[in-house]
Formats: structure tokens, C-alpha cells, sequence
């Protein structure tokens, strides 16, 4: 029941540089569960804001009256990245060598910001819920830790999909919950939810 809502919330968003260059941001509001209407768009090109340093934006939205009003900062990310199964991050013993070294009780205090890492290898799902009338899905996997989230290639008309990536994560927060979610691509509507997992970190 707002005309200037102010969310304050901060989202990491991991930014790879051979992907398209364009944030593209919507804003909507709610009547219930069901209903949801636009309020405007907005675009923020990443190529164009300056490295290592917050810069404040205030996005007038596309086509409905209003602006937005955010703080974005790029900056170098450790850590994070999406690979196919064959050339595994952790699959070279010399770079688990170093791993081990870096995370060992010694080096405990040397950042404490660095609590360590996630790698998940996402190899496929069986059985998933038939979503189009063809008795098919389009499936993708996403994965969200914190406010960080990386997701799969989508496998076309399949109930049983193989996917065979490895994604790394940061861990920021040891008490943080890996949760895995199956979504159905349909088009420009919202995905179809298919299932989810979650996995506490502590139980790793």
C-alpha cells in the first residue's frame, strides 16, 4: 500500500563477460497470489558503470510514470563459476593442494570474510512432472545460496534431463541453505515450478 516503497535489500548477481551485457529490471505489485501487474522496466547496461566502485542510479521506468532508485557495484568475483563435468574446478590434485593449504587451521584468521566454498556437480533429474500438453517438460535447474543464484541450460522436451554442469559458490554464511529448484521454461510466461530440494550447508 505504497507509492514509494523502499525495499533495501542487496542481491549478488554473478556477471560472467561473454553473457549479455543488459540488467534488465521490472517492477510489480501484487492484487493476491494469483494476480500480478507491471508497473514499468527498466535497463541498466553493466559495460557502461565503472569497476571496484559503487555507483548510484536513478532509473526512470520504460513506458509508466516512476523511477527506481539503486546502488550497484561491479567488482572482481573469487570463486564463483559454471563448468561443464569434464573440467571439474576441483578435479586437478594440484588445485586441491592448494585448497587444502589455503583453508588449513594455520590460515584460519588470515580472511575471515573467506569461509570457503560450495561446488555442486548437477548431473540430471528422473521422473520430473510432465508440464506441456504434449505430456513433455523443458526443464532447468536453478541454485541459490544467500542471495547468490546460478542455473543450468534448459534440455528441451525432456522428463528426464541431463545436465552434467558443475557450479562454485562463495560461502558467506556457514549457516546459509543450498536450495535446488526445477523449473519448466514456458516462453515469456513464468516458469511452471516442477520441485525443489534444500540442503542445509551444515549437513554437508
Amino acid at each position: 500500500k505504497s507509492a514509494n516503497p523502499q525495499w533495501r535489500e542487496q542481491f549478488d548477481f554473478h556477471y560472467f563477460s561473454d553473457r549479455k551485457d543488459m540488467l534488465d529490471i521490472e517492477v510489480r505489485r501484487k492484487d493476491n497470489k494469483k494476480h500480478e501487474e507491471l508497473l514499468g522496466t527498466c535497463q541498466v547496461d553493466i559495460t557502461a558503470l565503472p569497476m571496484k566502485q559503487t555507483s548510484c542510479l536513478e532509473l526512470p521506468l520504460e513506458k509508466h510514470p516512476g523511477s527506481l532508485l539503486m546502488l550497484i557495484a561491479v567488482a572482481p568475483c573469487t570463486g564463483v563459476s559454471i563448468s561443464d563435468l569434464c573440467v571439474c574446478p576441483l578435479g586437478d590434485p594440484s588445485e586441491r593442494q592448494q585448497i587444502s593449504q589455503r583453508y588449513c587451521i594455520k590460515n584460519s584468521f588470515r580472511d575471515i570474510k573467506d569461509i570457503g566454498f560450495l561446488q555442486v556437480k548437477v548431473l540430471k533429474a528422473v521422473d520430473l512432472l510432465a508440464a506441456d500438453f504434449a505430456g513433455k517438460s523443458d526443464p532447468f535447474c536453478v541454485l541459490e545460496l544467500g542471495n547468490d543464484s546460478l542455473q543450468t541450460h534448459t534440455v528441451y522436451k525432456n522428463l528426464n534431463p541431463e545436465w552434467n554442469k558443475v557450479f562454485t559458490f562463495p560461502i558467506k554464511d556457514i549457516h546459509d541453505v543450498l536450495e535446488v529448484t526445477v523449473f519448466d521454461e514456458d516462453g515469456d510466461k513464468p516458469p511452471d515450478f516442477l520441485g525443489k530440494v534444500a540442503i542445509p550447508l551444515l549437513s554437508v
